[in-house]
């Protein structure tokens, strides 16, 4: 494994960042208390907003390859009475094609497109050369790359950030793939990510999209579309019928795109069939708030990030590719603590559910809209009351920060 240092003031997908709040203390008083206002966004109107559907070409793909199988959703009556609707599901992505969160979708189906474009088969030979899959990661995307690599005979280059814990940088070593430690956040290991896959053997395989770079990002988004497809089924089995909102961690905004198009491309059925739009509520770390920030400013805006368990969604870009979509599509964001993170991990794991720092960020960003002071009018912004069905996409398992948890932060 490399070190380097890498600035990121050129990096193309990063505008100027004004300085991020300080990371609260755990003695900080309640979010939405008159000392803590809740970090909040909300247009409603983007239920009326529609678009494309996505593809169900990545699903059919996902159907082929070994081990697939829809992952849980898990109803949990004990959050319904607590956040005041009739029913939750959360949607366990604690295992996904062998891996413990939900980045395979997306890599799996870049990676295909890429490797049938170029003409490589499983055996990986392209002009007699391997080729490299270069990618930039917080954790999981990037050991989604390295396992796809593996898989299909390639090689992987895996840029991460100073602060990804050392276990994290292992699992992604240890499926076989070069690592880079980059001195700088996020958005300086993207920049050397995209400078090392310059190479002619080389093709950056990135989950966040600036302007030149969009193609691969939007595979990756059409390979997310597997997962909310996946929620339609199961809850039409358990007679559910379509939900009233759906709470998405956010960290450049890719699976907040894809759940924007699924919800917003099929608004037009949906309502003929008499039930409301889903109301789509991103939730992000306080000291990466960069999602809400754009959306408060009405622009693509870059934040300085800080600390946060929730690695993963520790970013301070916006994808280029999700902006438009997110500013137009999402009814709502909510920024929220380490602290409310940690709580909802161990409440899930109390109810038998597997869930990372930023897979519970989910329940963490529902419960800050939902319940607490001046959850009223939010609830009122989001269409929801005491018939309504939340879903909560828990985007990892609890074995994608192994580390966080031996330490206590989850």
């Amino acid at each position: 494994m490399k070190q380097e240092t890498c600035p990121v003031a050129d990096f193309p997908a990063c505008p100027s960042s004004p300085a991020a709040p300080a990371a609260p203390s755990s003695s900080s008083p309640p979010a939405g208390s008159p000392l803590h206002p809740l970090p909040w966004f909300a247009r409603p109107a983007a239920r009326l907003w529609t678009c494309a559907p996505p593809s169900a070409d990545a699903r059919a793909f996902h159907a082929t390859l070994p081990g697939y199988t829809p992952t849980a959703l898990h109803e949990l009556p004990s959050l319904a009475d607590e956040l005041g609707v009739a029913r939750v599901f959360v949607k366990d992505e604690s295992e996904r094609l062998g891996l413990p969160a939900f980045k395979a979708l997306g890599a799996s189906w870049a990676i295909h497109r890429v490797l049938a474009r170029r003409g490589s088969g499983a055996a990986g030979a392209v002009d007699g050369r391997r080729l490299c899959l270069v990618t930039a990661t917080d954790g999981n995307h990037g050991r989604a790359v390295a396992r796809m690599a593996r898989r299909l005979g390639q090689r992987a280059h895996v840029f991460v950030p100073e602060g990804v814990h050392p276990a994290a940088v292992a699992a992604i070593a240890g499926e076989g793939a070069e690592v880079t430690t980059v001195a700088g956040p996020y958005d300086a290991a993207v920049r050397r990510a995209a400078e090392a896959a310059g190479a002619p053997d080389a093709v950056l395989v990135q989950d966040t999209a600036w302007d030149g770079y969009e193609e691969i990002p939007a595979l990756i988004v059409e390979g997310y579309a597997t997962l909310f497809a996946e929620i339609d089924d199961q809850l039409a089995a358990v007679g559910a019928g379509s939900p009233s909102l759906v709470a998405v961690p956010v960290g450049v905004g890719s699976l907040a795109q894809a759940a924007v198009a699924h919800y917003r491309g099929r608004r037009t059925a949906a309502t003929a069939s008499g039930a409301a739009p889903a109301a789509l509520l991103s939730v992000e770390p306080e000291v990466a708030a960069c999602v809400l920030t754009s959306l408060r400013a009405g622009r693509l805006t870059g934040v300085e990030t800080g600390a946060t368990a929730m690695a993963g969604l520790n970013c301070g870009t916006p994808s280029a590719l999700a902006w438009p979509v997110l500013r137009d599509g999402l009814d709502a964001a909510v920024a929220v603590r380490d602290a409310d993170s940690a709580a909802a991990v161990r409440d899930l794991a109390e109810l038998g559910v597997s869930s990372g720092p930023c897979g519970a960020a989910a329940l963490a960003g529902a419960r800050a809209a939902l319940t607490g002071a001046g959850s009223a009018g939010r609830r009122a912004e989001l269409g929801v009351g005491a018939a309504s069905t939340v879903v909560l996409i828990s985007t990892e398992g609890a074995a994608a920060n192994p580390a966080q948890a031996s330490e206590g932060l989850v």
